[in-house]
């Protein structure tokens, strides 16, 4: 436990827990709704943001804050009005996010690629003081959102015109829902990295659903995988001098993989559980209808 005397490791660490509770949360929805890949989107388009960062000589995670929640509207708009045309324009969005982010960076004063790197794959040693403060208003948010509104966003994730018929403001829910997940983004960049933070946000939820068959029991248990996951590739990272955000993501990828092995078993004996419950109460049911029958033969030999 060495690695907790310093304080990049100490700031690491909060920073993993807050990326491992709020990308599942967001995840679980972004599952449901078949949109798996929006993190991903949104992650390209934040490369902006960040770029803009190093020009105005301001806090990236804020400007990559500001530049990922109009991309998250711009990608609802599209998808409400895009029709045929919407899978082109959300490329164009995409491309144009990752060109822009470089474009800035190179025009900022003595900027780089290089200093993209550690928001694309994440690292621990330059998650500072203030990354800390901002992720943890941000993740404040999200948390928010993803628990509070839980019943309204599951209705729309699950079936969107019968949320509208019970009276809920759909387009404003997905909205919310976008821009959640751009907030969730910029939260996840300094652990993750932009390129890297969708799988944090989709495999736990993946891998939950392996075993679980309620929306509570996926949530709580999504979010405790990325906690998981989060804080040991992080812990990994340190020890064997690895990028953080590959080794989470592997490490994501591995809990998948052994969930999937071990809900095999459970799912062939949930079968025959329920089977074995069912040809019970068809016996049971059977026994039930012999009985008047025999009576009633009884009555009538007895007349």
């Amino acid at each position: 436990m060495d690695f907790l005397d310093y304080a990049f490791m100490q700031r690491a660490l909060l920073a993993a827990v807050l990326v491992g509770v709020t990308a599942p949360a967001v995840g679980v929805y972004l599952v449901q709704r078949r949109q798996a890949l929006m993190g991903d989107g949104i992650g390209h388009v934040a490369m902006t943001g960040v770029g803009l960062g190093f020009l105005l000589s301001a806090s990236p995670v804020w400007t990559a804050t500001a530049v990922s929640v109009l991309g998250a509207v711009v990608m609802e708009l599209i998808r409400w009005y895009g029709r045929t045309r919407g899978d082109i324009a959300l490329a164009l969005l995409f491309y144009g996010g990752m060109a822009g982010g470089v474009l800035f960076v190179n025009l900022a004063p003595g900027g780089s690629n290089a200093n993209l790197t550690s928001y694309l794959f994440g690292s621990l040693s330059t998650v500072s003081a203030s990354d800390v403060t901002s992720i943890c208003l941000l993740a404040a948010f999200v948390v928010l959102v993803t628990v509070g509104l839980r019943r309204q966003l599951f209705a729309v994730s699950q079936d969107e015109e019968f949320a509208r018929v019970t009276g809920l403001p759909v387009r404003a829910l997905n909205l919310l829902t976008a821009v959640t997940a751009a907030v969730t983004v910029t939260v996840a960049m300094r652990v993750v990295g932009l390129l890297l933070v969708s799988a944090l946000m989709v495999v736990p939820v993946a891998a939950a659903q392996q075993l679980t068959r309620g929306f509570a029991a996926t949530f709580a248990l999504a979010v405790a995988l990325g906690v998981s996951v989060a804080l040991g590739g992080t812990v990994t990272s340190y020890y064997q001098d690895v990028p953080p955000g590959a080794t989470i993501v592997l490490f994501t990828i591995a809990a998948f993989v052994a969930l999937t092995a071990l809900a095999a078993p459970l799912a062939r004996r949930r079968a025959r559980t329920a089977a074995a419950a069912h040809t019970a109460e068809a016996a049971e049911g059977a026994a039930r209808g012999a009985i008047p029958v025999s009576r009633a033969s009884g009555d009538g030999v007895g007349v």
